[in-house]
């Protein structure tokens, strides 16, 4: 083929590819946009009850938001060490649980109280490179499987099958971790995460520092590749969508703690703890609504 002819042949097929393109984009879905979620109110979180997390319970019907705080810590699970407790939740059909942690060891545990109201405790032997602290956890909507986080800036969340509904889970055995939740930006000092449906989490994250999103004490919205499972990692899409009120009759230093989403009623909770003396007088559980 002549150079003049080759060269007009490629132009051609040049635009070609362009136009296709185009039309491929044009019709093309839009990306999910981000949720915008507007302050709709607050109570105050009292802080030895209210202060370190919460979840709604769905089972039985007609039960109370639960919380937890240090004065929820059981005596007896305390004087063996497991002196925090951090963001609980609690599965469809009614199991609930809360994380615990010590100040040193190698071990996480978790505490679950079934739909019957009889507990049980199941123990996680720390990983390597895994960190102690055991600040929340979040039940996947189809109960089999529970998400956990590190504190500190991490680029991960874990998986673990949810303990007393997995059929895989006894009391009596390590709680093994399935599967590891990868994000694709880091997130610090995550204090909740719940999930809004299959492949979406909303999160509390207590960053002091704001250079990871522009400001301090971000809403997280975490958008999953898939569904949790214990057959293979997944990958997280992370989007900062807002900060988390910041009032108080007090200067000083916030902190966020845990969050939920309940689904009969659409409404987010997140639970901020003032600074200074005010951490008795006006820390919140603010309330957000969907727009």
């Amino acid at each position: 083929m002549p150079l003049r002819a080759r060269q007009r042949c490629h132009a051609l097929l040049a635009a070609l590819v362009t136009l296709t393109a185009t039309a491929l984009l044009a019709a093309a879905p839009p990306a999910s946009a981000a949720d915008t979620w507007t302050e709709a109110g607050s109570d105050r979180a009292d802080p030895l009850t209210e202060s370190q997390g919460l979840t709604s319970v769905e089972v039985p019907a007609g039960s109370a938001n639960r919380y937890t705080g240090i004065g929820t810590i059981p005596i007896g699970v305390s004087t063996r060490g497991w002196n925090h407790v951090g963001d609980p939740d609690a599965s469809y059909d009614g199991h609930y649980i809360e994380p615990y942690q010590a100040d040193s060891g190698t071990a996480k545990m978790y505490r679950v109280q079934a739909p019957n109201g009889a507990w049980s405790e199941y123990v996680h032997t720390l990983g390597p490179g895994e960190a102690l602290n055991n600040s929340w956890v979040a039940v996947s909507p189809d109960g089999q499987w529970m998400l956990s986080g590190e504190w500190g800036t991490m680029t991960r969340f874990l998986v673990f099958p949810t303990p007393g509904v997995n059929a895989s889970t006894s009391p009596s055995a390590n709680l093994p971790q399935a599967a590891t939740v990868t994000l694709d930006h880091a997130v610090r000092d995550v204090q909740g995460c719940d999930f809004v449906s299959a492949t979406q989490l909303l999160c509390s994250s207590d960053d002091p520092a704001g250079t990871l999103f522009g400001y301090t004490k971000p809403l997280l919205q975490i958008d999953l590749s898939a569904a949790p499972a214990g057959s293979g990692n997944v990958s997280g899409h992370v989007t900062a969508l807002r900060q988390l009120p910041l009032r108080s009759s007090c200067s000083g230093s916030f902190e966020a703690e845990g969050i939920d989403y309940d689904r009969r009623t659409g409404t987010l909770r997140v639970i901020v703890v003032s600074p200074g003396f005010c951490v008795l007088t006006d820390s919140k559980t603010y309330r957000f609504t969907r727009s």
